[in-house]
């Protein structure tokens, strides 16, 4: 379990520099225009989901002495890691190069990344079929997300300013390949279906099919595109909240402990508290909990006190779902089992991460456009009124808005409650078999 989660300390740090400061890096540091970057993010990201959804199944029919997900990791951490590095090397070129070398850069990444997190997900449902065993794999998951998150917003900045940000994306590259490898030497494939227990061929449109016939997948689905837009703004909005309202850049290493602090501490209690509860209801007070905060920040917007306490308990209401979220995914895969008799866990996490990748490329779209919206001049020392105003909306008020849906996305999963049931169901039709 630990060595499982260690794994997400080196694929989601990655993902976490690039959702935190990779729009920051092509709009001040590249001179990449706001309006084009929220366009060149919203389209990766879509493409992004198409190849996830590739991805997933290619998984489901990869063979090999090392099972069906554990091989891509060991196959494609080196060639992530390269593309990480040339993320952040945009060279000084005209401004229509620049922008053709940022998407070119940005969808090898994609494709590398891909080929990583899909298997690195998937390998949860394989893993055990046991669902609290699950619940406690995603949530050293989650610790080890946490303290990657925790370490690139508060050392990025000063390091970036120390060794440039190409110096600190090959520093968080080789991190990222040693923990991805820590985790393909460590865990083993054990939940694995044999072909004569398969009920059904297992083509990719049938799959894909069942997929939609699976209620608890696309509403699972939806909550990740909510939820990933959300953190995609809270985390790639806040550099310029601290510049231009709080009015001090040095101010966002403190934003970024009270996004990541409070995580990494409650993850170490939540075991207990999903054991007593479900995982289900621990999101849904999650969301509320989120809730709380961005109208604590609501306050006093400009005052750096009340912003803080609004951020810590917001991120403690954003944590039970990035602790629990893929443990929830890899739950609905017996639930389409039960009702297709297909079983596609590549699928399932490539599907839900369809909607990761598109609700992050929302998210950071949106910043681009309602920055370009406002006039956003990159570097100055002051911004328009309606700049500043978008600024205030893309941390406070569309974060907002977004908890509201997720809440009642949360409150329609209930497949904690049929899960045990559905579970021996399955059980019964291998014993007849």
């Amino acid at each position: 379990m630990v060595a499982y989660g260690f794994g997400s300390f080196g694929v989601f740090s990655v993902w976490a520099l690039i959702g935190a400061f990779l729009t920051y890096y092509y709009t001040d540091v590249a001179g990449i225009g706001a309006g084009v970057v929220g366009t060149l993010m919203l389209i990766t990201r879509l493409f992004d989901g198409i190849t996830d959804l590739g991805m997933g199944s290619i998984v489901d029919k990869t063979k090999s002495k090392h099972g069906k997900a554990r091989p891509w990791l060991l196959w494609m951490s080196i060639p992530l890691a390269i593309s990480t590095v040339l993320l952040f090397s945009v060279p000084d070129l005209s401004t229509n190069a620049k922008v053709i070398y940022a998407y070119v850069t940005y969808i090898l990444f994609i494709l590398f990344y891909t080929a990583v997190s899909i298997p690195y997900k998937t390998l949860l449902g394989v893993m055990t079929q046991d669902q609290n065993s699950r619940s406690i794999s995603n949530i050293y998951t989650g610790i080890f997300i946490m303290v990657g998150t925790l370490i690139v917003m508060t050392l990025t900045q000063p390091l970036a300013a120390s060794i440039g940000w190409t110096g600190l994306a090959t520093l968080f590259a080789v991190v990222t390949v040693a923990a991805i490898l820590t985790t393909f030497k460590s865990v083993k494939e054990r939940a694995v279906v044999s072909p004569s227990q398969q009920e059904k061929e297992l083509t990719f449109f049938n799959s894909l099919g069942s997929l939609f016939k699976n209620k608890y997948w696309v509403i699972i689905t939806c909550i990740c595109i909510i939820f990933y837009a959300t953190t995609a703004l809270t985390q790639g909005a806040g550099l310029y909240y601290a510049q231009y309202v709080l009015g001090d850049i040095g101010y966002f290493p403190l934003i970024g402990l009270a996004i990541a602090g409070p995580m990494v501490i409650g993850m170490f209690f939540l075991g207990p508290i999903v054991r007593r509860f479900g995982k289900r209801n621990v999101v849904l007070f999650g969301s509320f909990l989120y809730i709380v905060g961005q109208i604590v920040k609501m306050i006093d917007p400009t005052n750096l006190t009340s912003f803080l306490i609004g951020t810590v308990l917001a991120s403690l209401g954003a944590m039970p779902v990035l602790a629990l979220l893929f443990a929830m995914i890899n739950d609905t895969i017996e639930y389409g089992e039960y009702k297709t008799g297909l079983r596609t866990e590549g699928l399932v996490n490539s599907g839900a991460s369809f909607g990761i990748k598109v609700g992050t490329g929302l998210g950071l779209a949106l910043i681009g456009w309602l920055l370009a919206f406002g006039n956003y001049a990159p570097g100055a020392d002051e911004q328009s009124a309606l700049a500043t105003q978008m600024i205030y909306a893309l941390n406070i008020y569309v974060p907002l808005g977004l908890a509201i849906v997720q809440v009642i996305l949360v409150y329609m999963f209930k497949l904690d409650k049929e899960y045990p049931e559905i579970l021996a169901q399955l059980q019964k039709r291998k014993e007849t078999r």
